[in-house]
């Protein structure tokens, strides 16, 4: 409940202080007076949006506090512990200030917050509404949640399934994207490793085979060097010259004494290192052994690789590390179908799970809509609106995670007339009487929260204001209700009454705001009734509206 309203230079109010009471809280005055004023402040102190420019002329910043009680379970207690801001004496304090230069600054007992802060705080705190209202019973946009907070509806079960349901649908469309781009390069793939599988590339076959080559194509020009060689050091060469001396000194050696010995031995190991040097070179004469064909084929198979290579852009050296990536990518593409099946199947679990709950939730919406409709041509009657109709619709809309239903409250104001959306049906009076009605339906037993309507009773007057106030007051029972209105008839049934004046002093204007005593308000009300000069017979006329009021 607001408790207290400091205003301090906005707009045309210099100094302001008010103390709301329970119950249906009435403010009066002319037009122009400056309530809205009042609506403005309080719009500002709350994080709402409005004037860019609110700081009164002449003075350097505007300031506005709020302070509203806060009982056991109300709704602002929790918005508090989730920013951290220490609740004391169940109250909370909002204090804003607006700069000259445009700069605003707002505190939550105490605390330095955001504008977001004030406007998280403001939806639990206060609601205004009034017979062009957009912020929440004439916007189409807000009719379901308004029908689900009747319904007592939770849709997190909803927006859970949702969840899964986005998320599972995600998970198969990345993997049916990935299955079909493996399927556009699966011909490629399958063609790929079959040839490389075909060509058979082994690691460091590149090198050998281009050493042989070059050592083929250079055999023909060495081959006959080596063989001069191997003739030279041979049996007819200089093995055969190196057994004759061995011989002939073997037969010598007898009469030289050992004179010879150490030209025998040294001979002995020569011939062991000429035999060696012999099996080397007629190994060498062995490699450098081929035919054409052999080096063609040697050609072939080199070529063949490097071409491949080429081909995938890599060293031959890499061709069958390539290979086998190949052979995985296939083996991937052979199993994702079974993989997609599973993605499939977890999707229609998660769409049956879905349409499960959106269906519960689609019930239950139903049957509050019935509810609804009944609730509200009960109370339109009082309002003697008695042959209007009120309808709220259900229609199936695309899914998401508020369900598949979309709500939308609409209206006949006359028997066999069509019915159609309220802003765009009912006239004036007739609108503000809808949206109050409408507003005691939803509000149901919850008086937490302070209602400001502001004129909602514009256009209508007599035995039907005498309803819509009667409305009011009942609305207010228990809670909180706040009204700027001109009529007589709802004035009188305020359990507390204030007046907004204008003031022109020294060419300087300034609004304020009185409160109206009981003998005042007779007067007050006759004001109302006709106009600035006060009639004996508008008092009398005041004075039993206040006596049917109590």
């Amino acid at each position: 409940m607001l408790r207290t309203l400091d205003i301090r230079d906005m707009l045309i109010i210099d100094r302001l202080s008010l103390e709301f009471g329970g119950g249906l809280n009435v403010l009066t005055g002319e037009t122009g007076a400056g309530k809205s004023i009042l609506l403005d402040s309080l719009g500002f102190v709350l994080g709402w949006r409005g004037r860019a420019e609110l700081v009164r002329q002449g003075a350097k910043q505007g300031e506005v506090t709020a302070v509203f009680d806060l009982p056991e379970g109300h709704g602002a207690r929790d918005v508090l512990a989730n920013y951290d801001i220490f609740l004391e004496d169940d109250e909370v304090i909002l204090r804003r200030v607006n700069t000259r230069d445009g700069r605003k600054t707002a505190w939550v007992n105490g605390t330095r917050v955001t504008g977001e802060v004030l406007r998280a705080l403001s939806d639990t705190l206060l609601e205004l509404h009034g017979q062009h209202d957009d912020r929440g019973l004439l916007d189409v946009r807000g009719h379901r949640r308004l029908l689900d907070a009747f319904a007592g509806a939770d849709t997190a079960p909803v927006r859970a399934a949702w969840g899964t349901l986005a998320k599972a649908q995600k998970a198969l469309e990345a993997a049916e994207a990935r299955a079909e781009e493996a399927r556009a390069e699966e011909d490629f793939l399958r063609f790929a490793v079959e040839e490389l599988d075909k060509l058979g590339p082994e690691a460091g076959e590149d090198e050998a085979l281009d050493t042989r080559r070059r050592l083929m194509q250079s055999a023909e020009k060495i081959r006959d060097d080596v063989s001069r060689a191997f003739e030279a050091i041979g049996p007819n060469g200089a093995e055969g010259q190196m057994l004759d001396a061995t011989r002939w000194l073997d037969g010598a050696a007898g009469q030289a004494g050992d004179a010879l010995a150490p030209a025998l031995d040294a001979l002995s190991r020569a011939l062991v290192e000429l035999g060696d040097a012999q099996q080397g070179v007629e190994t060498c004469l062995d490699a450098l052994t081929f035919d054409a064909r052999e080096l063609e084929e040697t050609e072939e198979r080199l070529f063949a690789l490097r071409a491949a290579a080429r081909k995938h852009g890599i060293t031959p050296d890499e061709l069958p590390a390539f290979a086998e990536d190949l052979r995985g990518r296939l083996s991937l593409l052979d199993a994702s179908e079974g993989g997609l099946a599973d993605l499939r199947i977890a999707v229609e679990a998660a769409r049956a799970d879905y349409d499960a709950a959106a269906s519960a939730l689609t019930a239950l919406r139903s049957d509050a809509a019935e509810r609804l409709d009944r609730a509200m041509s009960a109370e339109l009657a009082p309002l003697r609106m008695d042959r209007a109709t009120f309808t709220t619709t259900l229609a199936a809309t695309a899914p998401g995670p508020e369900g598949v239903d979309e709500v939308a409250f609409e209206v006949a104001t006359n028997p066999g007339a069509p019915s159609g959306p309220l802003n765009k049906i009912a006239s004036g009076g007739e609108l503000s009487r809808f949206l109050l009605a409408l507003k005691v339906c939803l509000t149901g037993g919850d008086r937490s929260m302070t209602l400001i309507f502001d004129e909602i009773d514009r256009g209508v007057g007599g035995a039907t204001a005498d309803a819509v106030g009667r409305r009011l007051k009942a609305l207010a029972e228990g809670g909180q209700v706040l009204v700027v209105t001109h009529s007589p008839q709802v004035a009188a049934l305020g359990a507390h009454h204030w007046r907004v004046e204008k003031r022109v002093e020294q060419e300087v204007t300034t609004s304020t705001v009185v409160p109206v005593a009981e003998a005042g308000r007779v007067d007050e009300i006759a004001r109302m009734l006709a106009g600035d000069t006060i009639t004996d017979a508008a008092r009398g006329a005041a004075q039993a509206l206040l006596d049917a009021a109590a």
